[in-house]
């Protein structure tokens, strides 16, 4: 069966499952094109509400909840943060974003049971599915060479938050188009093979025309190239163009 035939099938039987039972039901860790996907159904026409959440602001990788509309009780997400830790930092080697990933993967997990991973001061912080979390603290012992614990984090909240650089100039318009060209440094046309090809989402949503019009906040992802949240129209300068800003994720 086609990958997006799949996907709809098993979304449709969460959202049928939390009509008819009453219950929160959640799909796994998904990616940009599954997000796509979750977004193009009307999920009101199916008695339910849907929900997003990666666990902060800007995540990529988001699991959806289902929410029935009679729903009456409290719930959460079933997933947790995770940092590791280098048994000694001082004389850790330097560990990026591929090796934590790689050495996560390696434990047999699959990706889809996890969010995503952020790096800061050498340790790793990534969000996993519950039922996964023990065994990946008890588990995943080495980065590299490195030796590592990993642990749980009580809170959501010690995610740290991607660093953003900054970029201004000046636009035409807020076109998809030219805010991708300032945001990635390239020109307007070599832009549109990323739209064409289905590479760029807008909210986790893919967008085809390359005459979108972004608006304040707008979190743009493009697949092999990076992302970036586009900022807002600072002023328009005497010639009638746009003064923006953007800020591309580090």
């Amino acid at each position: 069966m086609d990958r997006e035939l799949q996907i709809r099938k098993r979304l449709k039987e969460l959202a049928d499952t939390a009509y008819q039972r009453n219950i929160v039901t959640f799909t796994r860790f998904m990616d940009l094109e599954e997000q796509h996907i979750l977004h193009s159904v009307n999920w009101r026409d199916h008695g339910v509400n849907v929900d997003l959440s990666g666990g902060y602001d800007t995540a990529e990788r988001q699991m959806a909840a289902f929410l029935p509309d009679a729903l009456v009780f409290e719930w959460k997400y079933p997933f947790v943060c995770v940092r590791i830790i280098p048994e000694s930092l001082k004389f850790a080697e330097p560990i990026i974003h591929r090796d934590f990933l790689g050495a996560v993967l390696n434990l047999g997990i699959s990706r889809n049971c996890l969010g995503d991973l952020a790096v800061k001061d050498n340790c790793g912080y990534i969000f996993a599915e519950e039922n996964i979390a023990d065994f990946l603290c008890s588990e995943l012992t080495r980065v590299r060479h490195t030796l590592v614990t990993a642990k749980i984090c009580e809170t959501l909240t010690g995610f740290p938050e991607p660093d953003e650089k900054e970029i201004k100039g000046s636009v035409a318009s807020v076109r998809l188009d030219s805010i991708l060209a300032l945001a990635l440094g390239g020109s307007r046309s070599s832009m549109i093979s990323y739209i064409e090809n289905g590479k760029v989402f807008v909210n986790g949503k893919m967008i085809a025309s390359n005459g979108y019009v972004l608006k304040d906040n707008d979190v743009v992802s493009v697949r092999g190239a990076g992302k970036f949240r586009f900022g807002q129209v600072l002023h328009h300068t005497k010639k009638g163009r746009n003064m923006v800003a953007v800020y591309r994720y580090q």
